[in-house]
């Protein structure tokens, strides 16, 4: 029998904390020899926060484990056994290429899962407001393999545990990577309660190939997906345009927790993709989901760093995004 929760009210006035998740242990998820996901993407984002004094206006929390029993809330048990065997092996792949097992990948990616969990427990606690992890967001993942650089899906891991520890239903996941998030979209395609947004390059033009517009969600989930995706090219005009109908498939879902994933590939330059949005793109996705949170949900909201691979890039997406959740 699941537990009703009321909605934790956070007034405007309440000194309720943001929390942001960062560390040494979540520093190491990241991937060596020269790999476009390297382990110093948390210390390019955190000499950015710090010179611009946002360490002062958050409460910052250390990283968190994640047990086996997290993990199979999202996972399988057989694919928890192999990134663990192969973790201590520090050699192979955790799929078809693109995301290699390193002595410690399992810590590593345990902390990014655990992490995301402690956050929610913190959220749902009252103990914080909004929650930034800047290493966090790995939307490739799927239940039984790792894809995309990405080994647990932290994002899926936090829904199931939305649903079994607190008995939410009802969740929001907006996802602004330029990678279609297909280990979100797949796994809770035919899921009526997972409401599902991802604006992102047109899968003809980059991996993963997919979040066609037509994808909405299957059977009883139907008309609950909402994909757009993006020409090579495009920028913050096109991006605004987009959110306007974002805003509008959001409002009307009506959810009881928000999620974004606000990965900084998408900011003109990254090295591994098209588009040509500003940081002004995220700081607006963050802006208008706070607002919508606290509308909607009693401020719940979470917030993942997702991708990005132009470090000054996403030093600037993430601490835009930052600045906006500790307003």
């Amino acid at each position: 029998m699941r537990r009703a929760i009321a909605p934790v009210s956070i007034p405007m006035a309440a000194k309720v904390p943001v929390f942001l998740y960062v560390g040494d242990a979540l520093a190491r998820y990241g991937f060596p020899e020269g790999h476009p996901f390297g382990t110093d993407r948390q210390g390019a984002f955190l000499k950015e926060a710090l010179a611009r004094g946002l360490d002062a206006k958050v409460q910052v929390r250390a990283p968190v484990m994640a047990s086996d029993a997290d993990l199979h809330r999202f996972h399988t048990e057989e694919y928890v056994f192999k990134v663990r065997a192969l973790s201590e092996q520090g050699a192979g792949y955790l799929d078809y290429g693109d995301t290699p097992a390193f002595q410690g990948v399992f810590e590593a990616a345990g902390h990014v899962a655990g992490s995301a969990l402690d956050a929610v427990r913190s959220i749902m606690g009252g103990a914080c407001a909004r929650v930034f992890q800047p290493i966090g967001g790995l939307h490739h993942a799927r239940r039984g393999t790792a894809a995309g650089f990405c080994v647990f899906n932290d994002i899926g891991v936090v829904i199931e545990s939305l649903r079994a520890e607190f008995g939410l239903r009802r969740v929001a996941y907006v996802d602004i990577d330029v990678h279609h998030g297909d280990g979100v979209f797949y796994s809770f395609e035919d899921d009526p309660e997972l409401f599902f947004v991802d604006i992102h390059e047109d899968g003809n033009y980059l991996y993963p190939g997919t979040g066609d517009i037509h994808e909405t969600g299957a059977g009883d989930a139907a008309g609950t997906k909402l994909n757009i995706p993006m020409p090579p090219g495009a920028g913050d005009p096109e991006f605004f345009a987009a959110w306007e109908v974002t805003e509008e498939f959001l409002r009307a879902a009506r959810p009881e927790f928000f999620l974004l994933q606000c990965g900084a590939d998408s900011i003109q330059g990254d090295p591994l993709a098209h588009l040509r949005f500003t940081p002004q793109a995220h700081a607006h996705a963050a802006r208008r989901l706070r607002a919508l949170a606290d509308e909607l949900c009693g401020g719940r909201l979470m917030v993942f760093g997702g991708g990005g691979y132009h470090r000054p890039n996403l030093a600037n997406a993430w601490c835009a995004v930052l600045e906006e959740l500790a307003r």
